[in-house]
């Protein structure tokens, strides 16, 4: 009789198991979960983004561009993923099939981005700056850079020609440190 208790106990903890990890997924005994029929968003297409560009409030100490934050705005009507750290190149004579790419340092953990229409996703980009008036000069001995407009490649989502909103590109050692698409707005 006690070996047919202990049995007997063993069954009913089953069963009550069973009927809370029921009730707290829903799912019955004895039926199979249903897959999710819903699918991610895409990547966002290059016709989906805006991108505007500004100098950063806390740049590196210089008179250069020294540190730029780039916003993409999904401006189509469906939303979008954005993922991956930028290329950046700057764009000879104004096109972006004259660019001259830069050396790029990627810092961070690139996370996907979903960006709903109207949204916005960012990256910062920290320069090389340039040193002193007028001219300036390059700490390397390299001569300064200043480009009217760079071309900032995000993976799967194309290459979009940017000027900044306040000025020229200006920078030493065609080097460039970037953060990955972010949904939080640097400074």
């Amino acid at each position: 009789m006690r070996h047919s208790n202990g049995i007997r106990r063993a069954a009913l903890a089953t069963t009550a198991v069973t009927a809370v990890a029921a009730a707290v997924t829903g799912i019955l005994p004895g039926t199979a979960m249903a897959a999710s029929t819903s699918t991610p968003p895409p990547a966002c297409r290059a016709s989906a983004i805006q991108v505007s560009a500004w100098q950063a409030a806390h740049p590196p100490v210089g008179t250069g561009t020294g540190a730029a934050v780039v916003k993409f705005t999904n401006v189509s009507g469906r939303t979008c993923v954005l993922k991956g750290h930028p290329t950046v190149a700057g764009a000879g004579n104004g096109s972006p099939s004259h660019n001259t790419p830069l050396k790029v340092t990627p810092t961070g953990r690139a996370t996907t981005v979903t960006v709903r229409p109207h949204g916005k996703a960012w990256v910062k980009l920290t320069f090389v700056q340039v040193q002193g008036e007028g001219d300036g000069y390059c700490e390397s001995g390299k001569t300064p850079k200043a480009y009217p407009t760079m071309v900032i490649g995000l993976p799967h989502s194309g290459k979009h020609q940017v000027a900044l909103n306040d000025g020229w590109w200006a920078y030493c050692d065609n080097k460039v440190t970037v953060t990955p698409v972010s949904a939080v707005k640097p400074s």
